[in-house]
């Protein structure tokens, strides 16, 4: 018995009705159109049975809504919103879908002209979700799927001279849903450009370029198929670079089809580096095209991918469709925005994940110059949660699903030289549909590379890819030869998901270290929020915000940009940890080695700032324009800055900033490319006599102490063991003394430490229980000794901590703290967030100043991009906001800090560096927060003095913290002097030492 007869959009074999065959988007193309984007009448039903009779025909929608495309209706008050990672929305039953099927149908009419009409018409979606129907005048005229390529249809009999109906019905769900289970919002629509064609009859149906170099890697082989509507037809071509002619000639097409190939003698070669471009115009009639030819060769040699016989590293980054406020629907300008951004961030490569872009990226790319990996909109990763991954990757009954999608995107697509690397798709096992579809791309193209991170196996694929894979296993895999010792890429690795990833310098070292590894790309480009604005409060939602469920919650928030386009603390140690120019220092002079990682370019290109630096001030200068490393190599620069006299107690620094030396088309002359900074052996210590002042006072009662006199008051609690206040002329600094802490509210990258972190170690749960509390009196200052434990509820782990707090007579409290680490049991945490203390400073101190690692937030494993110097802010400004709250805000290394209300400072100096971080909120408030609007504010400062905070990792999707930026149940000691003192004088005194 037929339990259940297919429609339409549930026929995996129904591929199309009416849809042209794919082929090129031209660069340039006389051809006429018509913009249909704008308003269309709309109608949304929930299933496409409810269609109201004759909706095709025109008159029919007098009472319809207007909708704007392109757009997603989801994002206009229709249907819901809802995200998920991996899981399907409705039963996992192929090829059918739900009977509630939410359903959009758009109409628009459009007026054709009497000239219009002597060419034929042809209508161009550019990227509709999922499915849908087509009628023109009433008649149907065609049915496509794949949501993220276009479809073309051939409308030349349908239309009339004057007004003509369009109506499009659009199918949330089809089968072809099985196939686009990607990570991001499930979205619907029409949410590319619409358009209309007016091709002439003899005119060029495709062109196909392809420009490739001869043996000796100098001389450009272009390759050109050109197809006419007409069998026979003749034409002209020519090549042009920057306007000027270069070669051309005639052709004449038999059966519609003829093949150009001529020699370009020194071509001016394609490559990420240097993406020169040459224009080939193609004429036959009245029609003319234009696409862009890069001469450039990819080519495996000696078990490396090559481009132009050079080995790539790739320091990419995986790219979505996306914005806060239309989702999928994405402008040229914005992409312009990113590919700009990726160029001034050192990437040089982009992952269309997972689906082919909108077509202008690639235009964008090749003319900035980035490598691509042009992937195929083929997902279905929610059958790996069912234990069947291959259901219908390795059902022959698909095979022709699967190998239009990527024969769809190699046709659009190969003229792009950018394109180095076809991906036939992401996350869907391996089996024989996969097999057929590479079968049919190296039919197609076999120019380039084949990537399939499924094919575990490297079976059919040019290259072995991987995602996430641990730095151990990846230090395997570039000392193997498994695999076919085919090159390796990691498809995805360094989740940017909230405050991370930490650790990229270290895949970084792996990638240049080993032959076998040519680089990654990271997940991923932007945050995938959505920009909400109600209550006078502007924030992003992630999934679960809208009540969707089931739902992956903020796993959508992993983007090195922020949902408003800020680039995070994590793009900027990116474009540090990759940056092409890397200088190190020889010895401790003057020398410094410059390591040339570019593939192509010579050094020539950039220049070397240098500066002399004290923790404030430039006191030397100069710039180094003439370098001559070749790529890959290196050359000894000599530094020329002057012999001086280093001032007390100050610090210095070499700064080197690499530069570029002149305009390129995504950024001005002197753009920074990397910058990092070299301590100098050069001191002056000076110590002096600690001043005096009034004779101290000491007061106690059964539980209070005090000691104090006109400079300074500090209140102890004898019973807690705890320093309750620091004071100065009546006014209170601070309210609570140092406390210890291992907890800081989780972030996203300690999702899999969280649960037990906070629910079996009950770390955000410690206290301090009092063992003795004595004191001494001297001559200039007061000695109070407190020994406390430390545990957390229900632990056998914790420390034994000394604290000993010396009150001078000048106003100067010292803290010393030692701390032994106990354990008395046997279970205890793999490690800890942090081992430090925290202190609780009067709210009215917002102005923040420190001497240490900045300007942004930095962490024992991202602190690449940050350099030594004193920097101010407010104490909001210290902190990130990131989408989804969770720690932030550090400052590694800092020997010094103050918090001061414009008029006085609490100044704290360390005998040794510690970690910092100042907010105006708790950590428990942080944790609590969904939202950054609903983090409470405190009523104090909160400052965290960190002997170690662990490293950030990736552990989201990928790498732990590595063992050496864990900080283990182990013996720490901090040591810091606090005092007040006037703001102007905070520089002054926080550089003085004293002889005890």
């Amino acid at each position: 018995m037929i339990r259940r007869t297919k429609k339409r959009w549930e026929d995996q074999a129904q591929g199309h009705i009416g849809r042209r065959e794919a082929r090129t988007e031209f660069y340039k193309d006389s051809a006429s159109r018509i913009n249909l984007n704008g308003e269309w009448k709309f109608l949304y039903l929930e299933a496409p049975e409810l269609s109201p009779e004759g909706f095709m025909n025109k008159g029919t929608e007098t009472d319809w809504d207007m909708i704007d495309v392109p757009s997603v209706w989801q994002l206009r008050g229709y249907d819901r919103m809802h995200y998920t990672d991996v899981l399907y929305l409705f039963p996992i039953n192929p090829p059918f879908v739900p009977s509630e099927n939410p359903t959009g149908i758009y109409k628009k009419t459009v007026h054709i002209n009497r000239e219009w009409i002597q060419n034929d018409t042809i209508l161009k979606f550019h990227g509709v979700d999922s499915a849908f129907d087509v009628w023109i005048n009433g008649i149907h005229a065609g049915y496509s799927k794949v949501s993220r390529l276009p479809s073309e249809f051939d409308i030349t009999a349908y239309i009339q001279e004057g007004e003509n109906d369009i109506t499009v019905r659009v199918y949330k769900w089809s089968d072809g849903t099985y196939l686009e289970d990607q990570d991001m919002w499930w979205l619907s629509g029409i949410y590319r450009d619409v358009e209309l064609i007016n091709e002439p009859k003899d005119g060029v149906f495709d062109c196909t370029a392809d420009g490739d170099l001869d043996s000796s890697y100098k001389n450009g082989i272009l390759r050109a198929d050109i197809t006419t509507k007409q069998e026979i037809c003749d034409g002209t071509w020519k090549l042009e670079r920057d306007g000027k002619a270069v070669t051309g000639g005639t052709f004449q097409t038999k059966e519609g089809k003829t093949h150009i190939k001529e020699t370009i003698p020194g071509a001016e070669l394609w490559t990420a580096e240097t993406p020169n471009l040459y224009e080939l115009t193609v004429s036959a009639g009245k029609h003319e095209v234009v696409v862009r030819v890069g001469f450039r060769k990819i080519e495996i040699k000696d078990n490396n991918f090559t481009v132009n016989n050079q080995v790539i590293l790739l320091n990419g980054v995986n790219h979505h469709d996306f914005h806060p406020k239309e989702g999928r629907c994405v402008t040229q300008e914005q992409m312009k925005a990113d590919i700009l951004l990726m160029k001034q961030y050192n990437i040089n490569a982009l992952r269309c994940s997972h689906y082919p872009a909108n077509g202008y990226l690639y235009d964008l790319c090749d003319e900035y110059g980035l490598y691509v990996i042009d992937e195929a909109d083929l997902e279905c990763h929610g059958f790996e949660w069912v234990e069947r991954y291959d259901w219908i990757t390795n059902d022959p009954s698909w095979k022709e699903a699967y190998v239009d999608r990527s024969v769809r995107m190699v046709k659009r697509d190969r003229n792009h030289p950018c394109i180095i690397m076809w991906s036939m798709g992401n996350e869907s096992s391996f089996g024989c549909n996969f097999r057929s579809a590479a079968k049919a791309v190296k039919e197609l193209d076999a120019s380039r590379l084949l990537h399939y991170e499924g094919d575990y196996e490297a079976e059919v694929t040019d290259v072995y890819s991987t995602m996430y894979t641990r730095l151990k296993r990846l230090k395997e895999i570039g000392e193997s030869d498994f695999k076919g010792n085919k090159p390796h890429v990691m498809c995805e690795y360094g989740h940017a998901m909230g405050n991370g990833p930490g650790g990229l310098k270290a895949y970084q070292e792996m990638y240049r270290k080993y032959k076998r590894l040519q680089g990654g790309f990271l997940w991923e480009w932007y945050d995938h929020g959505i920009l909400t604005e109600e209550e006078n409060e502007t924030y992003y939602r992630y999934g679960g915000n809208y009540g969707d469920f089931p739902t992956n919650g903020n796993f959508c928030i992993d983007g090195l940009l922020m949902p408003d386009r800020t680039p995070s603390p994590a793009m900027l140690e990116y474009k540090q940890v990759i940056a092409p120019v890397e200088v190190t220092r020889i010895g401790a002079g003057r020398e410094i080695l410059v390591r040339n990682y570019y593939d192509f370019l010579t050094l020539g290109h950039v220049s070397l700032r240098w500066e002399i630096q004290t923790e404030e001030h430039i006191i030397q200068e100069g710039c180094i324009s003439h370098m001559t490393a070749l790529p890959h190599e290196a050359e000894k620069v000599t530094i020329p800055f002057l012999p001086f006299i280093a001032e007390a107690n100050t610090d210095y620094y070499l700064n080197i900033t690499v530069c570029q030396k002149q305009d390129t088309n995504f950024a001005k002359a002197g753009h920074e490319i990397s910058k990092v900074q070299f301590p100098l052996d050069i001191r002056c210590d000076v110590l002096e006599e600690r001043p005096k002042g009034e004779p101290l006072e000491v007061s106690e009662t059964a539980d209070i102490l005090k000691v104090g006199n006109g400079s300074v008051m500090v209140t102890f609690h004898k019973i807690f063991g705890k320093l309750l206040s620091v004071a100065a002329e009546d006014q209170e600094y601070l309210s609570e003394g140092p406390v210890v802490s291992v907890y800081r509210a989780t972030i996203d990258n300690d999702m899999y430490k969280k649960e037990d972190w906070l629910n079996k170690y009950f770390i955000q749960k410690s206290s301090e229980q009092t063992e003795y509390f004595t004191y001494e009196t001297g001559a200039d200052k007061v000695v109070v000794s407190i020994g406390k434990y430390f545990g957390c509820v229900n632990q056998s782990w914790g420390f034994e901590c000394d604290y000993e707090y010396t009150i001078y007579s000048c106003g100067q409290v010292k803290v010393n703290l030692q701390g032994k680490a106990i354990q008395r049991g046997k279970l205890e945490p793999s490690f800890l967030p942090r081992i430090g203390v925290v202190m609780k400073g009067n709210q009215s101190l917002q102005k923040a100043v420190w001497y240490g690692l900045g300007p942004g937030e930095n962490y024992s494993d991202s602190k690449a991009a940050s350099t030594r110097r004193i920097y101010s802010s407010s104490v909001d400004e210290m902190g990130t906001s990131y989408v989804f709250p969770q720690e932030n805000g550090h400052r590694e290394e800092v020997k010094w800090f103050g918090i001061g209300d414009g008029n006085k400072s609490l100044l704290c100096k360390m005998e040794a560096p510690l970690g910092l971080n100042l907010a105006n909120y708790t950590d428990e408030s942080l944790e609590e927060a969904k939202h950054p609007f609903q983090i409470q504010r405190a009523d104090h400062v909160e400052i965290h003095l960190d002997y170690l905070q662990s490293g950030l990792g990736s552990n989201s999707c990928g790498e732990e913290q590595m063992e050496e930026f864990k900080g283990k149940l182990q013996d720490f000691s901090m040591a810091f002097v606090l005092q007040v003192v006037d703001d102007g004088e905070i520089k002054k005194e926080a550089k003085k030492r004293y002889l005890d």
